[in-house]
């Protein structure tokens, strides 16, 4: 059941979108260096509890020692869990590119499909990863729930849920469609450098005027 949205609401958000765009611009930027959308899949998938500057150092070698699907599929278990070791979680993410890799060969002839429901059928593949695909490969509007985009999310008074699937259903309410991609990128780089969890620099913050967090900060 959609929940109502007050015209208040409505405009604030709309002077949150405003200020978003300003500030960091409508450009669309991909963090993670991929040149096709499985070689973003799977740095998508070993950036789970990792930077994506980590990954950007270990693709540049993995995807030249593995440079095709099939390559992957075929890799050898612990010799790819030593070649993502920095990563972390490298064992689980081993099987899960290889399995995954297995399954987009076998299935869907070495293409990364662009459905959602297909996609987390992917082996390590749920709708975070899913969802960065569909946006940065297939241009679906499409809103990934990160660490940094579920907290300020909730420190700008758009979800009050904890749930990523439960906050995208909001987002997705509360945001209009031609606005999901560009909302990920570009609190994705306020998280990083503005409002960063343990000192967020409020002061410092194109966003404060709308953000019922910094005000509450004003009032102590």
């Amino acid at each position: 059941m959609k929940k109502k949205i007050s015209q208040k609401e409505k405009e604030r958000i709309a002077r949150l979108i405003e200020l978003l765009n300003e500030t960091y611009t409508t450009e669309y930027k991909c963090y993670l260096n991929h040149e096709t959308a499985w070689q973003l899949l799977i740095a998508t998938m070993l950036s789970a509890q990792c930077t994506d500057a980590r990954v950007n150092m270990v693709t540049k070698d993995l995807f030249v020692k593995y440079p095709t699907l099939q390559a992957f599929a075929d890799a050898d278990l612990k010799e790819l869990e030593q070649d993502i070791y920095s990563t972390g979680f490298y064992k689980n993410k081993a099987k899960n590119i290889i399995g995954c890799a297995k399954k987009l060969v076998e299935e869907y002839n070495g293409e990364v499909p662009s459905e959602i429901e297909e996609l987390t059928k992917l082996d390590g593949v749920g709708r975070k990863t899913a969802n960065v695909i569909r946006g940065n490969i297939f241009h679906e509007p499409s809103i990934v729930v990160d660490t940094h985009v579920k907290r300020i999310s909730r420190l700008l008074g758009l979800t009050d849920e904890e749930d990523p699937v439960k906050i995208e259903y909001d987002l997705m309410e509360k945001l209009p469609k031609e606005q999901w991609i560009l909302y990920n990128i570009q609190i994705i780089t306020h998280g990083r450098n503005v409002c960063i969890a343990r000192r967020p620099k409020c002061e410092e913050c194109t966003l404060r005027e709308v953000c019922p967090s910094a005000k509450e900060k004003g009032k102590q």
